[in-house]
């Protein structure tokens, strides 16, 4: 599946549930980026959060990996933005057992949401960047570690 420089080879799958609640955990989509994939995604709304949190479980990892390779477009302090080679999700999906349908559904919202990362002035920057490589946004704790 991977040459060895992906840098999702050395994370860990980790569970999505956040303690006893049967929630899933943390994940940088939300709001109307979320919204908008649920309605278009050929997944059922309600497994689009696991999925998130399944995503975000394997690449919040290798964040410093992200920084190093990949051009970081936005920074908050909740999660960071980067655009990655086109077939990025594929390697992603490989990785966790995703289907097609869900591979497309994480890529969307991924994308969805670095759309919407630009304010006015930038938006259509990204979108045009997304005609050409894919979006990748990863939750990261407010103290992290600028590398």
């Amino acid at each position: 599946m991977s040459d060895g420089s992906s840098p999702t080879d050395g994370a860990r799958d980790a569970d999505p549930a956040d303690g006893d609640s049967g929630l899933p955990g943390p994940y940088p989509i939300e709001g109307t980026a979320l919204v908008k994939t649920a309605a278009l995604a050929s997944v059922p709304a309600e497994r689009l959060p696991e999925l998130l949190a399944r995503v975000q479980a394997h690449l919040g990892p290798n964040v410093d990996e992200y920084r190093r390779r990949y051009e970081r477009i936005a920074a908050e302090p909740d999660r960071e933005t980067f655009l990655v080679e086109p077939d990025h999700w594929e390697r992603v999906a490989d990785r966790l057992g995703l289907t097609d349908r869900e591979r497309d559904a994480v890529a969307r919202a991924h994308e969805t949401a670095v759309e919407r990362a630009g304010d006015d002035d930038r938006r259509a920057e990204f979108e045009t960047a997304l005609e050409i490589r894919s979006g990748v946004v990863i939750g990261v704790s407010e103290a992290r570690d600028e590398a």
